[in-house]
């Protein structure tokens, strides 16, 4: 039956959630990405500048590269430039830190009544690393990983997994990320997204790939919660059980 003609407690009933993106958005996260990818690219001789790199941070690796080498190169190469990304990475899981009020922003969407997943494309041990460095795990009800994926993003896949694992439809959702990629792939499913700068990207070009509002980062978006699109959620969801 169409929502819309629910009765009122039926309709108060429905599961709503919030789902996050990691990498640049609850922890800082972006850069290391970058950096990583750079010394990559040039151990296996590609000049690519720093900049270009952070664009596309938030892509699944795979289109990262595609998006950044020419299409003329020997790609039998690339399944190394992957491997070598994910171990300079790693090297940094030490230095990772959840932005200010990471915690805060998912304990209060708990408390409030909302399913809370994590839709992230990382590798399962990245996503390990990114959730310790967050420390948030009492608040989150489910994660994904690209192992959840067929597609990355900007493709929806990750999110169409986040939103199974709890059980929360497309209508009853709100996402929020950093990049361009994170907005494009909400508005395949039809999800108002909520943007942060604290990743690198600019509030007009995250405005231009679709975000429904635009924030500094967690802290800002936890003190005006309300008036956000997070807070009508709020204000239909009962408490979970």
């Amino acid at each position: 039956m169409d929502p819309q003609h629910l009765g009122p407690a039926a309709a108060s009933a429905r599961r709503r959630g919030v789902l996050f993106d990691m990498d640049g958005t609850l922890v800082d996260s972006s850069y290391f990405h970058t950096l990583a990818w750079w010394q990559a690219f040039r151990q296996q001789g590609h000049d690519v500048p720093m900049a270009s790199i952070h664009h596309y941070v938030g892509m699944g690796g795979d289109r990262l590269v595609n998006s950044l080498l020419p299409e003329g190169r020997d790609k039998n190469a690339d399944a190394e430039i992957l491997a070598s990304h994910a171990a300079l990475y790693a090297s940094n899981w030490p230095a990772l830190r959840a932005f200010d009020g990471a915690r805060d922003l998912l304990a209060q969407c708990h408390a409030g009544g909302l399913a809370v997943a994590l839709a992230s494309s990382a590798r399962t041990q990245d996503l390990l690393a990114t959730r310790k460095a967050l420390g948030a795990d009492a608040h989150i009800h489910a994660a994904t990983s690209a192992n959840d994926a067929k597609e990355s993003k900007p493709a929806p896949d990750i999110l169409v997994a986040a939103l199974e694992a709890v059980n929360v439809s497309p209508a009853d959702a709100v996402y929020v990320g950093d990049a361009v990629w994170d907005m494009q792939a909400a508005a395949a499913l039809g999800i108002p997204a909520i943007a942060l700068t604290c990743g690198g990207t600019s509030a007009a070009e995250l405005r231009d790939a679709g975000a429904v509002q635009v924030y500094a980062g967690p802290r800002d978006l936890l003190e005006n919660l309300q008036d956000s699109a997070i807070g009508a959620l709020l204000a239909a969801s009962p408490p979970l059980g």
